[in-house]
């Protein structure tokens, strides 16, 4: 039997079957009672059928009439052979009803062969669409797409044999044959440079490329998801229509190009998938060459498909829909050189190639390495204290004020991601990696050719030379002799002028890519492959590029911290610096700070910071001295509370602060039961853990909670029992239980409450809760705790307390992270 060949039947338009014929046909050929409801495809025609109780029976298919029998038998056969080989994987597989074909053959109305079958529905939805997709979903689909591959690395069958646009091993001629058909002239000629440039990589690396059956379109809308309660994460794999024979990194490619139409669907967006992939299924050395190629290709045949398809089917919504799509996904393939981006890889897999030794043969500037300064902008130098790093002139400032203290030249520091080029607020991340230095020179110094080269351009600042050891540019304030000329042949050491002022120096190994001045953090190990140091051309010793090695110190972590204490995201940034609202990691990302609820007055607040210094010189004891400082502290403090409120007992910490207003309050009243709020956190010492319920802060709260600890419903007016007006009906329900426990002879000695929920997110208690409950507590003889440790000290604005907010007064009021700013 012949199978489909794609090049001798270019145009497949879907089948013109309606709703209503596919319920006929659901009900004559397969004795199934059903309604049918048209789903997109390519090149099928495909229709959930659900039954009378609106629930799914599976999922009719009506291939495309170019398709054989057999090649429905191969899929069929395929997907049983993958749900038997890796277990968990969901695979829609054939249901054939007792007594019917597994493949049911019927005639379409210009009396062509159909062949339809019932596939299994898989419940959970497809991550189709423009929704970001996580990290950690990204991966799931790289282990599924992995996972499928192993599943099939030895399956055959004598229907996988044909010859499809979607096999990238036909990729370029796919471009060559549809290209004239998308009609914008630009994005044409974009598809086929791109295609063409793509596949010289791969055709040099196809004989290395290992072949076996496979799937083919391991994609967004070919997944199925697991429930929501688990995340969502792809766990189950329909349509094997593209089934065929092929090279495994090719799946890989198709699966990470679906993550480029998402929104945040950048090229290192696909690299959790990659990384997740080769951890099932490891990638050779020339797999890991081709994939970024494959993707780029892979994106290239989309784009003329679906536009080739539209032309000959203008009626299949699918197929329009997705043009924009499609575009969008070759467009962010390419938006990285493909050199770059498997550098990228590389790195993350591990396999990064040293990069070849380059030397050069005379300095490019004579200068005294003993006299040059290197400047350190990162984020961890001390240069970056006080906001410099977002001065314009933050990097020329303190290379003049490393002249004026003697260098000869100053220079900054190869690969380093620099603070000065962070920006606050900033979307995605900024580029902050130099891919080549800076320098001031004190005064002018002669600029000459460091190797034998051609002089590639040579104006009134830029100089170019080009040599066996790569390309060199240097641009800025420079002072070019007359006699240099651009196409001129240099020797070493010619001279080619004088460096008078800032210039900047790139020392490229590849003189056919164009690398940015700076790049961003994700990319750099891409860039930086492509780029050399300009340090040894000036008399300094090489370095090695700065990466914040963030994952080697999570590793030091993990081996030192208690695992119980959390941390935050599951691939944590390295955060070294903050400044007012924001948080800066090594990288020089810039981030919005939302969750600490230490520092009140922001980070680096430099009156703070002059004040602390200042008292640590001077004196650094604890309060039973007799010293001025903690007098005034105590009276400031004091100051801010109204009457009766006018003591100051002095601790460590908020933990230690909720202890002692807990133990005052037993002795005080001479009794030991607490009322507390249910889902509040207080502390980790004894008591202060007995009153914190929160299961989120520990797991066990309920079931470990003191019997003399009594709670109150959480009044959460916005996911609590009582929401809206109705959140007035928390105080009433409180003031019964502490009358209930009067009653039965356990009257509390105290309420402890944060008066602005903090712990349920930053929510206002219902008007006059605080009123009614405290009124109640002190009616049965006990006290009223304000614990203020994360919500008061001026954190609601007008008020300084919370407390004030609902018009009461405490007992006793705790404070902690806020004063000092979160120092002790």
């Amino acid at each position: 039997m012949t199978l489909f060949d794609f090049f001798q039947a270019e145009e497949l338009p879907v089948p013109a079957i309606t709703p209503t014929q596919a319920r006929d046909i659901a009900r004559n050929y397969f004795g199934v009672e059903a309604e049918a409801t048209a789903l997109g495809s390519q090149q099928d025609a495909n229709f959930l059928l659900t039954g009378t109780d609106g629930e799914p029976i599976g999922v009719l298919k009506i291939a495309n009439p170019v398709f054989s029998r057999i090649e429905l038998e191969a899929q069929d056969a395929a997907a049983a052979y993958i749900t038997q080989a890796e277990a968990g994987v969901r695979t829609a597989t054939n249901v054939q009803p007792t007594g019917f074909p597994a493949i049911a053959e019927l005639r379409s109305e210009d009396g062509g062969v159909l062949y339809a079958r019932i596939i299994t529905h898989l419940a959970g939805g497809t991550m189709s669409g423009e929704q970001y997709v996580t990290p950690a979903r990204a991966a799931a689909l790289g282990r599924l797409a992995g996972r499928t591959c192993r599943a099939l690395a030895d399956f055959d069958h004598p229907g996988v044999d044909r010859v499809l646009q979607w096999d990238l091993r036909h990729a370029l001629r796919t471009v060559e044959v549809l290209a004239p058909h998308v009609s914008d002239p630009h994005r044409r000629d974009a598809v086929e440079a791109a295609a063409a440039a793509a596949w010289r990589v791969v055709a040099d690396l196809a004989d290395d490329l290992p072949v076996q059956v496979i799937h083919g379109d391991i994609t967004d809308d070919n997944v199925v998801c697991s429930p929501p309660d688990t995340g969502r994460m792809p766990d189950g794999i329909i349509d094997l229509g593209d089934l065929t024979r092929s090279w495994p990194v090719a799946e890989l490619a198709v699966a990470a190009s679906s993550v480029l139409r998402h929104e945040g669907g950048e090229p290192v967006a696909t690299l959790p998938l990659i990384e997740e992939f080769n951890a099932v299924r490891p990638l050779s050395p020339a797999e890991v060459e081709a994939l970024w190629p494959l993707v780029v290709l892979r994106g290239a045949v989309l784009v003329v498909s679906g536009n080739h398809q539209a032309s000959i089917d203008a009626d299949n919504e699918y197929a329009t829909g997705s043009l924009d799509f499609e575009w969008r996904i070759f467009e962010r393939a390419t938006a990285v050189p493909t050199e770059v981006m498997t550098a990228v890889i590389r790195d993350v897999l591990g396999a990064a190639h040293p990069a070849d030794p380059v030397a050069a043969e005379s300095p490019l500037l004579s200068l005294d390495p003993r006299t040059v300064t290197r400047l350190d902008l990162s984020l961890e130098s001390d240069a970056m204290d006080s906001g410099t790093w977002l001065d314009p002139a933050c990097e020329a400032n303190l290379a003049a004020e490393a002249i004026a203290a003697g260098a000869a030249a100053v220079v900054t520091t190869f690969g380093q991601p620099r603070a000065s080029r962070s920006a606050t607020l900033s979307p995605v991340s900024p580029a902050t990696v130099g891919t080549g230095v800076d320098l001031w020179p004190a005064a002018p110094v002669a600029l000459a050719a460091p190797w034998e080269g051609v002089v590639e351009a040579a104006t009134a600042d830029t100089v170019t030379l080009t040599g066996a050891p790569g390309t060199v540019e240097v641009r800025g304030a420079l002072g070019v002799d007359d006699a240099v000329r651009a196409g001129q042949t240099v020797a070493a050491g010619a001279a080619l002028g004088t460096a008078d002022g800032h210039v900047w120096i790139q020392w490229l190994r590849r003189p056919d890519v164009a690398v940015p001045d700076f790049v961003r953090p994700e990319y750099s190990a891409g860039w930086l492959s492509l780029a050399a140091d300009p340090g040894p051309l000036v008399g300094l010793a090489p370095v090695a590029a700065s990466t914040g090695d963030s994952e080697a110190l999570w590793r030091r972590r993990a081996q030192s911290f208690a695992t119980v204490q959390e941390h935050y995201y599951d691939n944590p940034p390295r955060i070294e610096r903050g400044w007012r609202e924001h948080m800066l990691s090594t990288e020089g990302r810039s981030y919005l700070d939302m969750v600490n609820n230490v520092a009140i007055l922001g980070h680096g607040h430099p009156v703070l910071a002059d004040a602390v210094a200042r008292q640590w010189r001077r004196l650094n004891t604890n309060s039973r001295f007799n010293y001025a400082s903690v007098v005034a502290l105590s009276e400031r403090l004091a100051a801010t509370l109204p009457d009766p409120l006018d003591t100051v007992f002095l601790v460590n910490s908020g933990s230690e602060a909720g202890d002692l207003a807990l133990r005052l309050a037993m002795a005080t009243t001479g009794r030991h039961d607490i009322v507390a709020v249910a889902e509040a956190y207080h502390g980790w010492t004894y008591a202060t853990d007995a009153v914190s319920t929160s299961v989120a802060d520990n797991p066990n709260a309920l079931e470990t909670r003191p019997s003399w600890i009594h709670t109150v419903p959480s009044p959460n007016a916005y996911r609590g029992r009582h929401r809206g007006p109705d959140a007035a009906n928390y105080a009433p329900e409180a003031v019964a239980i502490i009358e209930g426990l009067a009653a039965q002879g356990h009257p509390p000695a105290a309420f402890i409450c944060e008066p602005f929920y903090g712990n349920a997110g930053g929510m206002a208690l219902p008007d006059g809760y605080l009123r009614a409950v405290y009124a109640a507590v002190r009616a049965a003889g006990g006290l009223a705790i304000a614990d203020e440790v994360q919500v008061g000290y001026g954190r609601t604005g007008r008020w300084f307390w919370s407390f004030q907010q609902q018009g009461v007064v405490p007992d006793i009021v705790t404070v902690a992270k806020a004063m000092g700013n979160g120092q002790p």
